[in-house]
Protein backbone atom coordinates (compact mmCIF):
# COMPACT_ATOMS: atom_id res chain seq x y z
CA UNK A 1 0.00 0.00 0.00
CA UNK A 2 1.44 3.70 -0.46
CA UNK A 3 2.03 5.45 2.14
CA UNK A 4 1.22 9.07 2.11
CA UNK A 5 3.33 11.28 3.49
CA UNK A 6 3.02 15.08 5.64
CA UNK A 7 5.83 17.68 5.40
CA UNK A 8 7.46 17.84 8.84
CA UNK A 9 9.90 20.56 8.53
CA UNK A 10 13.05 21.27 5.66
CA UNK A 11 16.98 21.34 6.83
CA UNK A 12 18.68 23.68 3.81
CA UNK A 13 22.30 23.65 4.54
CA UNK A 14 24.93 26.03 2.07
CA UNK A 15 28.06 24.60 0.85
CA UNK A 16 31.23 25.67 -1.30
CA UNK A 17 32.38 22.07 -2.56
CA UNK A 18 36.02 22.24 -4.20
CA UNK A 19 35.84 20.96 -8.15
CA UNK A 20 38.36 18.26 -9.19
CA UNK A 21 39.00 20.66 -12.29
CA UNK A 22 38.87 24.47 -12.39
CA UNK A 23 36.20 25.95 -14.29
CA UNK A 24 37.30 28.72 -16.65
CA UNK A 25 35.00 30.68 -18.59
CA UNK A 26 34.92 33.80 -20.34
CA UNK A 27 33.05 36.06 -17.45
CA UNK A 28 35.31 33.87 -14.35
CA UNK A 29 37.41 31.44 -13.01
CA UNK A 30 35.61 28.75 -10.27
CA UNK A 31 38.02 26.64 -8.43
CA UNK A 32 34.46 25.73 -5.77
CA UNK A 33 31.48 25.62 -6.36
CA UNK A 34 28.20 26.38 -3.99
CA UNK A 35 25.32 23.43 -3.49
CA UNK A 36 22.98 23.51 -1.10
CA UNK A 37 21.92 20.80 0.03
CA UNK A 38 18.06 19.60 0.83
CA UNK A 39 16.35 17.58 3.73
CA UNK A 40 12.63 17.36 3.43
CA UNK A 41 11.54 15.87 7.39
CA UNK A 42 8.17 13.63 6.91
CA UNK A 43 5.88 12.94 9.85
CA UNK A 44 6.38 9.29 8.67
CA UNK A 45 10.11 9.27 9.13
CA UNK A 46 11.20 9.46 5.20
CA UNK A 47 13.46 12.02 4.65
CA UNK A 48 13.80 13.73 1.04
CA UNK A 49 16.87 14.79 -0.49
CA UNK A 50 17.59 17.24 -3.49
CA UNK A 51 20.53 20.03 -4.31
CA UNK A 52 20.91 22.76 -5.39
CA UNK A 53 24.01 24.51 -7.83
CA UNK A 54 23.37 28.33 -7.78
CA UNK A 55 26.53 28.72 -9.26
CA UNK A 56 27.08 32.24 -7.34
CA UNK A 57 28.02 31.81 -3.67
CA UNK A 58 26.36 34.42 -2.67
CA UNK A 59 23.50 33.84 -3.91
CA UNK A 60 22.81 30.76 -1.37
CA UNK A 61 22.22 34.00 1.04
CA UNK A 62 19.21 34.80 -0.74
CA UNK A 63 18.03 31.38 -1.74
CA UNK A 64 18.29 29.41 1.34
CA UNK A 65 15.16 31.75 2.85
CA UNK A 66 12.96 31.31 0.34
CA UNK A 67 13.43 27.70 -0.12
CA UNK A 68 12.46 27.59 4.37
CA UNK A 69 9.67 30.04 3.76
CA UNK A 70 7.93 27.83 1.50
CA UNK A 71 8.04 25.04 3.89
CA UNK A 72 7.04 26.83 6.84
CA UNK A 73 3.62 27.32 5.20
CA UNK A 74 3.15 24.15 4.10
CA UNK A 75 4.09 21.84 7.12
CA UNK A 76 1.44 19.49 8.46
CA UNK A 77 0.29 19.06 4.98
CA UNK A 78 0.65 16.37 2.76
CA UNK A 79 3.39 15.97 -0.10
CA UNK A 80 1.58 15.77 -3.56
CA UNK A 81 4.03 17.14 -5.96
CA UNK A 82 2.03 18.45 -8.44
CA UNK A 83 -0.31 20.18 -6.18
CA UNK A 84 2.93 21.50 -4.02
CA UNK A 85 4.44 22.81 -7.10
CA UNK A 86 1.50 25.18 -7.93
CA UNK A 87 1.34 26.00 -4.70
CA UNK A 88 4.97 27.37 -4.23
CA UNK A 89 4.86 28.77 -7.31
CA UNK A 90 1.62 30.89 -6.20
CA UNK A 91 3.22 31.79 -3.00
CA UNK A 92 5.60 33.61 -5.22
CA UNK A 93 3.52 35.03 -8.02
CA UNK A 94 4.28 38.96 -6.99
CA UNK A 95 7.73 38.39 -6.70
CA UNK A 96 8.32 36.81 -10.11
CA UNK A 97 8.26 32.89 -11.53
CA UNK A 98 12.02 33.30 -12.76
CA UNK A 99 15.17 33.60 -10.79
CA UNK A 100 15.58 32.68 -7.21
CA UNK A 101 11.72 31.96 -7.21
CA UNK A 102 11.76 28.83 -9.40
CA UNK A 103 15.13 27.82 -8.15
CA UNK A 104 13.93 27.52 -4.70
CA UNK A 105 10.93 25.42 -5.52
CA UNK A 106 12.57 22.96 -7.92
CA UNK A 107 14.98 22.21 -4.53
CA UNK A 108 11.63 21.38 -2.94
CA UNK A 109 10.18 19.80 -5.75
CA UNK A 110 13.23 17.56 -6.21
CA UNK A 111 12.88 16.59 -2.67
CA UNK A 112 9.37 15.94 -2.81
CA UNK A 113 9.68 13.49 -5.26
CA UNK A 114 12.18 11.88 -3.67
CA UNK A 115 10.49 10.66 -0.25
CA UNK A 116 7.40 9.91 -2.04
CA UNK A 117 9.39 7.44 -4.29
CA UNK A 118 11.05 6.45 -0.92
CA UNK A 119 7.94 5.72 0.35
CA UNK A 120 7.18 3.71 -2.54
CA UNK A 121 9.93 1.83 -2.57
CA UNK A 122 11.00 2.14 -6.05
CA UNK A 123 13.79 4.11 -7.77
CA UNK A 124 12.55 7.56 -9.42
CA UNK A 125 12.45 6.85 -12.45
CA UNK A 126 10.22 3.09 -12.03
CA UNK A 127 8.21 5.51 -9.40
CA UNK A 128 6.85 7.81 -12.33
CA UNK A 129 6.41 5.13 -14.79
CA UNK A 130 9.58 4.50 -16.64
CA UNK A 131 12.46 1.69 -15.71
CA UNK A 132 16.00 1.48 -14.70
CA UNK A 133 18.58 1.16 -17.64
CA UNK A 134 22.00 2.57 -18.46
CA UNK A 135 21.85 6.33 -19.91
CA UNK A 136 24.23 7.39 -22.21
CA UNK A 137 26.33 10.37 -21.03
CA UNK A 138 28.75 12.63 -22.15
CA UNK A 139 31.78 14.11 -20.19
CA UNK A 140 31.32 17.52 -19.14
CA UNK A 141 34.06 17.75 -16.19
CA UNK A 142 36.50 20.25 -18.15
CA UNK A 143 37.84 21.30 -20.89
CA UNK A 144 37.45 25.06 -20.36
CA UNK A 145 39.12 28.21 -21.78
CA UNK A 146 42.48 26.89 -20.66
CA UNK A 147 45.81 26.60 -22.55
CA UNK A 148 44.71 24.82 -25.69
CA UNK A 149 48.24 23.25 -25.47
CA UNK A 150 46.96 21.00 -22.48
CA UNK A 151 43.44 20.15 -24.34
CA UNK A 152 44.48 16.93 -25.90
CA UNK A 153 45.57 15.61 -22.28
CA UNK A 154 42.69 16.21 -21.06
CA UNK A 155 40.52 15.09 -22.92
CA UNK A 156 42.14 11.71 -22.53
CA UNK A 157 41.79 11.66 -19.03
CA UNK A 158 38.32 13.01 -19.52
CA UNK A 159 37.31 10.46 -22.00
CA UNK A 160 39.15 7.20 -19.89
CA UNK A 161 37.39 8.19 -16.66
CA UNK A 162 34.15 6.71 -17.77
CA UNK A 163 34.65 5.28 -21.15
CA UNK A 164 32.89 8.03 -22.83
CA UNK A 165 31.56 8.49 -26.03
CA UNK A 166 30.84 12.09 -25.93
CA UNK A 167 32.91 15.38 -24.89
CA UNK A 168 32.29 18.84 -23.77
CA UNK A 169 34.35 21.64 -25.51
CA UNK A 170 34.09 25.43 -24.11
CA UNK A 171 35.26 27.95 -26.89
CA UNK A 172 34.38 31.29 -26.76
CA UNK A 173 38.03 32.77 -26.92
CA UNK A 174 38.96 36.11 -27.98
CA UNK A 175 40.12 34.61 -31.34
CA UNK A 176 38.69 31.93 -33.90
CA UNK A 177 41.73 30.84 -34.99
CA UNK A 178 42.25 29.57 -31.38
CA UNK A 179 38.73 28.42 -30.56
CA UNK A 180 39.31 26.11 -34.12
CA UNK A 181 43.19 24.76 -32.72
CA UNK A 182 41.28 23.23 -29.61
CA UNK A 183 38.87 21.28 -31.99
CA UNK A 184 41.70 19.84 -33.95
CA UNK A 185 43.93 19.41 -30.99
CA UNK A 186 40.99 17.56 -29.10
CA UNK A 187 40.19 15.38 -32.29
CA UNK A 188 43.97 14.24 -32.60
CA UNK A 189 44.05 13.26 -28.81
CA UNK A 190 40.66 11.62 -28.84
CA UNK A 191 40.05 10.43 -32.58
CA UNK A 192 37.13 11.36 -35.00
CA UNK A 193 34.73 8.59 -33.17
CA UNK A 194 33.68 10.03 -30.13
CA UNK A 195 31.57 13.04 -30.73
CA UNK A 196 32.34 16.90 -29.94
CA UNK A 197 29.36 19.02 -28.22
CA UNK A 198 30.67 22.83 -28.52
CA UNK A 199 29.58 25.59 -25.36
CA UNK A 200 29.89 29.04 -26.15
CA UNK A 201 28.77 29.83 -22.52
CA UNK A 202 26.91 32.64 -24.30
CA UNK A 203 30.00 34.13 -25.42
CA UNK A 204 29.38 36.18 -28.48
CA UNK A 205 27.41 38.90 -29.89
CA UNK A 206 25.15 37.13 -32.85
CA UNK A 207 27.39 38.82 -34.88
CA UNK A 208 30.10 37.14 -33.91
CA UNK A 209 28.03 34.01 -33.36
CA UNK A 210 27.17 34.00 -36.96
CA UNK A 211 30.90 34.71 -37.98
CA UNK A 212 32.34 32.00 -35.62
CA UNK A 213 29.73 29.02 -35.99
CA UNK A 214 29.62 29.13 -40.12
CA UNK A 215 33.73 29.07 -39.82
CA UNK A 216 33.58 25.66 -37.67
CA UNK A 217 30.34 24.19 -39.42
CA UNK A 218 31.81 21.57 -41.17
CA UNK A 219 33.56 20.10 -38.50
CA UNK A 220 31.12 17.42 -37.58
CA UNK A 221 30.45 18.56 -34.36
CA UNK A 222 27.70 17.02 -32.11
CA UNK A 223 26.16 21.00 -31.45
CA UNK A 224 26.68 24.42 -30.89
CA UNK A 225 25.37 25.29 -26.88
CA UNK A 226 24.55 28.67 -26.09
CA UNK A 227 26.67 30.74 -28.49
CA UNK A 228 24.63 33.97 -27.86
CA UNK A 229 22.83 35.80 -25.06
CA UNK A 230 20.06 32.54 -23.67
CA UNK A 231 17.32 35.02 -24.25
CA UNK A 232 17.79 36.70 -27.67
CA UNK A 233 14.97 33.74 -29.10
CA UNK A 234 15.39 35.16 -32.58
CA UNK A 235 18.80 35.32 -33.24
CA UNK A 236 18.96 31.46 -31.62
CA UNK A 237 16.44 31.26 -34.61
CA UNK A 238 18.39 32.68 -36.98
CA UNK A 239 21.28 30.72 -36.04
CA UNK A 240 18.89 27.24 -35.97
CA UNK A 241 17.98 27.74 -39.83
CA UNK A 242 21.39 28.89 -41.51
CA UNK A 243 23.47 26.61 -39.18
CA UNK A 244 23.81 23.11 -40.66
CA UNK A 245 25.23 21.59 -37.05
CA UNK A 246 22.66 21.56 -34.63
CA UNK A 247 22.24 24.22 -32.12
CA UNK A 248 21.88 23.51 -28.60
CA UNK A 249 19.90 25.52 -25.54
CA UNK A 250 17.76 25.28 -22.66
CA UNK A 251 19.70 24.88 -19.62
CA UNK A 252 18.27 29.19 -18.66
CA UNK A 253 14.46 27.95 -19.42
CA UNK A 254 12.30 28.81 -16.46
CA UNK A 255 9.74 27.00 -16.69
CA UNK A 256 7.53 24.94 -19.45
CA UNK A 257 6.35 28.36 -20.79
CA UNK A 258 10.05 29.19 -21.60
CA UNK A 259 10.81 26.10 -23.69
CA UNK A 260 7.12 26.47 -25.72
CA UNK A 261 8.27 29.91 -26.41
CA UNK A 262 11.45 28.70 -28.06
CA UNK A 263 9.92 26.19 -29.81
CA UNK A 264 6.99 28.23 -31.37
CA UNK A 265 9.94 30.59 -33.28
CA UNK A 266 12.00 27.73 -34.48
CA UNK A 267 15.08 28.72 -31.37
CA UNK A 268 17.28 25.44 -31.14
CA UNK A 269 17.52 22.10 -32.85
CA UNK A 270 17.39 20.49 -29.53
CA UNK A 271 16.77 21.26 -25.80
CA UNK A 272 18.05 20.73 -22.55
CA UNK A 273 16.76 21.49 -19.65
CA UNK A 274 18.28 22.38 -15.89
CA UNK A 275 16.85 20.87 -13.12
CA UNK A 276 17.03 23.87 -10.78
CA UNK A 277 15.40 26.31 -13.86
CA UNK A 278 12.76 24.33 -15.55
CA UNK A 279 10.97 23.84 -11.91
CA UNK A 280 12.49 20.53 -10.92
CA UNK A 281 10.75 17.07 -11.33
CA UNK A 282 7.60 18.68 -11.70
CA UNK A 283 9.05 21.48 -14.16
CA UNK A 284 10.34 18.75 -16.64
CA UNK A 285 7.59 16.53 -16.63
CA UNK A 286 5.27 19.76 -17.63
CA UNK A 287 8.09 20.96 -20.02
CA UNK A 288 9.72 17.89 -22.04
CA UNK A 289 6.70 16.58 -23.58
CA UNK A 290 6.16 20.09 -25.43
CA UNK A 291 9.26 18.91 -26.53
CA UNK A 292 8.93 15.74 -27.82
CA UNK A 293 5.30 16.58 -29.41
CA UNK A 294 7.89 18.61 -31.92
CA UNK A 295 10.45 15.72 -32.35
CA UNK A 296 13.30 17.83 -30.60
CA UNK A 297 15.46 15.56 -28.69
CA UNK A 298 15.86 16.60 -25.05
CA UNK A 299 19.40 16.16 -22.74
CA UNK A 300 20.10 17.45 -19.31
CA UNK A 301 22.03 19.96 -17.74
CA UNK A 302 23.99 19.08 -14.66
CA UNK A 303 21.86 17.44 -11.59
CA UNK A 304 23.17 14.14 -13.30
CA UNK A 305 22.02 11.79 -10.58
CA UNK A 306 17.98 13.27 -10.65
CA UNK A 307 18.26 13.31 -14.45
CA UNK A 308 19.16 10.29 -15.13
CA UNK A 309 15.82 9.33 -13.65
CA UNK A 310 14.19 11.70 -15.88
CA UNK A 311 15.95 10.72 -18.76
CA UNK A 312 14.64 7.46 -18.33
CA UNK A 313 10.72 9.32 -18.73
CA UNK A 314 11.78 11.45 -21.51
CA UNK A 315 10.27 10.27 -25.31
CA UNK A 316 13.18 11.69 -26.89
CA UNK A 317 15.75 11.80 -24.63
CA UNK A 318 19.07 12.37 -26.34
CA UNK A 319 22.32 12.77 -23.84
CA UNK A 320 23.26 13.17 -20.30
CA UNK A 321 25.78 15.93 -18.89
CA UNK A 322 27.96 14.34 -16.60
CA UNK A 323 29.80 16.54 -14.09
CA UNK A 324 31.05 15.43 -10.92
CA UNK A 325 30.71 18.76 -9.18
CA UNK A 326 28.58 17.06 -6.33
CA UNK A 327 30.43 13.93 -6.15
CA UNK A 328 32.40 14.66 -2.90
CA UNK A 329 29.21 14.88 -0.56
CA UNK A 330 27.49 12.23 -1.92
CA UNK A 331 27.39 9.08 -0.31
CA UNK A 332 27.40 6.94 -3.02
CA UNK A 333 28.18 8.87 -5.83
CA UNK A 334 26.49 7.24 -9.52
CA UNK A 335 28.71 4.34 -11.52
CA UNK A 336 29.73 5.87 -15.12
CA UNK A 337 31.12 2.73 -17.15
CA UNK A 338 31.51 2.30 -20.77
CA UNK A 339 30.01 6.02 -21.80
CA UNK A 340 26.54 5.76 -19.73
CA UNK A 341 25.32 6.57 -16.00
CA UNK A 342 23.94 3.26 -14.48
CA UNK A 343 21.22 4.32 -11.97
CA UNK A 344 21.11 2.60 -8.66
CA UNK A 345 18.46 -0.16 -7.53
CA UNK A 346 17.80 1.73 -4.65
CA UNK A 347 14.21 3.47 -3.46
CA UNK A 348 14.27 7.22 -4.54
CA UNK A 349 16.93 9.68 -6.50
CA UNK A 350 19.94 7.54 -4.80
CA UNK A 351 20.80 11.05 -3.88
CA UNK A 352 22.34 10.29 0.06
CA UNK A 353 24.79 12.59 2.17
CA UNK A 354 28.18 11.85 3.28
CA UNK A 355 27.72 13.75 6.52
CA UNK A 356 31.55 14.30 7.15
CA UNK A 357 31.82 16.35 3.95
CA UNK A 358 28.46 18.39 4.35
CA UNK A 359 30.15 19.42 7.39
CA UNK A 360 33.80 19.95 5.96
CA UNK A 361 32.36 22.28 3.20
CA UNK A 362 29.46 24.49 4.97
CA UNK A 363 29.14 27.36 4.26
CA UNK A 364 29.43 30.35 6.67
CA UNK A 365 28.94 33.55 4.69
Amino acid sequence: MFQKLTLKSVRVRPLVVPLSRPVIARIMRFDTFPIIAIDLQTEEGIVGRSYLEPYVTSSMRAIVPVIEDLCKAHIGKPLAPLDNYQGFRRALNFVGLEGISLIAVAGLDMAIWDALAQAAGMPLSVFLGGSLAPVPAYSSGGMWLSDVKSLGREAQELVAEGGFKGLKVRLGRDRMADDAEAIRVTREAIGEDTKLMIDFNQALSLGDALDRCHALDDLGLCWFEEPIAYNNLAGYAQLTRELDTPVQLGENFYGPRALYEALRVGAGDYYMPDLMRIGGVSGWLRSVPVAAAAGIQVSSHLYPEFSAHMLRVTETAHWLEWQDYANPILQRPFEVKDGFVHIPDVPGSGVSWNEEAIKRFRYEG
